[in-house]
């Protein structure tokens, strides 16, 4: 009797089988921190908390497929499992959610989910959704005059595709032929709103409008994913200008811990999109390519589990701002050289 045919579409597409057991890990991690931010707030331990359950597949292959050492990142508020990969630890995103003092992305001044790193090349968010979109285009205008071989990568969901920003921004690239990529995670909710009465055709397509690459992907596919955002790396660096991606998923849990879901959908409709959970439908990819078992996965589970306990108690005792602090950044020098 013959052997099952091993899969390998990772390996066809340069990752290592330690690559695509990396990758995994870190939907791990992103998947395990929400469920337990998720607890942290129920409890009353942080104020509140945006979920990026269902997406991490789609975060965790686009971040493989960059230059993590000299790329741009423009994340929006669901990339967890996108900021992980990247370099940000478990307990710098507890910070976050605790409002501490340490928090690299804001010193605990912005909500959650609002990432940005300046060593990671994180660049912090706002609030108004789709404000990141020209700024990923002025950097990648900014690396093009000064000839930088680097690539600016901005998120969003397909609610934002909407706003002027991304309008914006995309004419603006598609102009000068940037070397930005900028994927829709579309999420098929913009918070209650179901994507058929917020789009009349796919995100993809308005790429056509502004003179460059639009392409969308099953954002539950790591693999594709990842093939997807390589290739339009390479094109970028190029000069082949700047591509937009719509990855196609499913936000399993409620908008955020403010949203009744069941308000606008049906137990039955999260139910059938979890079954096609990218996650889950990755760790079946690795257990098939005879890389991955039970009992790693159980050894996986119990040393996040561990790195998340540290994490959250370290950033639970964590001092809080000082009052002070509110005052700076507000004149260019009139705050301490470290921190925030």
């Amino acid at each position: 009797m013959s052997r099952p045919q091993v899969e390998s579409r990772h390996r066809e597409l340069g990752l290592s089988d330690q690559d695509a057991i990396d990758m995994y890990s870190m939907m791990r991690s992103a998947r395990m921190f929400d469920e337990r931010v998720l607890l942290l707030q129920r409890a009353g331990k942080i104020n509140f908390h945006v979920s990026g359950i269902g997406q991490e597949a789609a975060q965790v292959a686009a971040a493989w497929a960059l230059n993590r050492e000299e790329d741009y990142f423009l994340p929006y508020y669901r990339d967890y499992g996108f900021v992980l990969s990247v370099g940000m630890t478990l307990r710098e995103l507890m910070l976050s959610v605790f409002a501490k003092a340490e928090d690299p992305a804001s010193g605990g001044r912005q909500m959650p989910g609002h990432f940005g790193h300046k060593k990671l090349r994180i660049v912090t968010g706002s609030s108004p959704v789709t404000t990141q979109v020209p700024h990923a285009v002025g950097i990648a205008l900014a690396a093009k005059m000064k000839g930088e071989k680097l690539v600016s990568f901005v998120t969003f969901g397909e609610g934002s595709s909407n706003q002027g920003d991304f309008h914006e921004g995309c004419n603006f690239a598609g102009v000068h032929k940037l070397p930005v990529i900028l994927m829709c995670e579309n999420n098929q909710y913009a918070i209650s709103v179901p994507v058929h009465k917020q789009l009349g055709g796919k995100v993809a397509d308005r790429a056509l409008g502004y003179g460059f690459t639009g392409l969308r992907v099953d954002g539950n596919d790591a693999l594709a994913v990842f093939q997807t955002v390589k290739e339009a790396r390479e094109r970028a660096l190029s000069g082949e200008g700047p591509t937009l991606i719509e990855a196609m998923m499913y936000r399993l849990s409620p908008h955020s811990t403010s949203d009744n879901d069941l308000a606008y959908r049906t137990k039955e409709e999260v139910e059938e999109n979890r079954a096609r959970d990218g996650v889950i439908a990755f760790k079946k990819y690795l257990i098939q390519s005879g890389i991955w078992s039970e009992q790693q996965e159980e050894e996986l589970a119990a040393v996040i589990r561990q790195e998340m306990d540290e994490a959250t108690r370290y950033a639970d005792e964590a001092p809080f701002p000082t009052p002070e602090s509110t005052l700076w950044h507000v004149y260019a020098g009139d705050a301490p050289q470290e921190g925030y």
